[in-house]
């Protein structure tokens, strides 16, 4: 049982507060249903503790580190058959958030289960948020713990603007995000779930150096 969960219990309202909160969840669910019809394939959305969240156009240098690092991730993920990575659009559907990840990646025992016609997703093992001013609060907070409560095994935060790379992992003891490094332009990242994917950090902000850190990972 979690802390809260105790605490809650001791309370002599606890009846009358889980009552309250279901009341809550149902109206949620209602308005997550009416948020899938909604929404299009040409809008950026997502529903985020009972409300939606549309986003603005992203700056070119968001676009870019998610461009570059997709396209060394993908392009690794296919070479090795390790599953599949996708860029963008992907509605990930958790418990009570849907959300959609700059760049996803699922397991093989994951992606076999993967259909065509997939709309709504899984919560996949890696996801990657690129980091702007209007989003970097969900991407540190909300996301931070929905992600980890759902088993994400790995989380990579990208800022473009101090081009740097963040990494985290579940810590096995607390069932939450572990940071596992901060890297820089002069040193390489590494995923924990994806075997032998290592890419110099300047790749996800350079094309030169991202055609380079390629035709390294096509031939390793």
């Amino acid at each position: 049982m979690t802390e809260l969960a105790a605490q809650l219990l001791e309370s002599p309202k606890a009846p009358q507060i889980i009552r309250q909160v279901q009341a809550i969840l149902n109206d949620e669910y209602k308005r997550r249903q009416a948020f899938y019809e909604w929404m299009d394939d040409d809008m950026k959305a997502e529903f985020i503790n009972g409300e939606v969240v549309v986003h603005s156009p992203a700056l070119h240098r968001h676009n870019m580190a998610v461009m570059l690092l997709g396209t060394l991730l993908n392009t690794y993920v296919n070479v090795h058959e390790l599953g599949i990575a996708l860029v963008e659009k992907t509605l990930v559907e958790l418990t009570r958030n849907s959300y959609e990840p700059d760049i996803v990646f699922f397991d093989k025992s994951k992606a076999v289960h993967l259909k065509p016609d997939q709309l709504y997703y899984p919560a996949p093992d890696l996801i990657v948020e690129v980091l702007s001013k209007s989003t970097q609060q969900n991407d540190r907070g909300v996301k931070f713990e929905d992600y980890a409560a759902h088993n994400v095994t790995e989380y990579w935060l990208v800022d473009p603007v101090r081009e740097t790379i963040e990494t985290f992992t579940i810590d096995a003891d607390t069932s939450e995000y572990a940071a596992t490094g901060l890297f820089r332009v002069g040193q390489s990242v590494s995923s924990q779930v994806i075997t032998g994917f290592t890419i110099p950090v300047k790749a996800v902000f350079d094309a030169g150096a991202n055609v380079t850190a390629l035709r390294a990972l096509l031939t390793a």
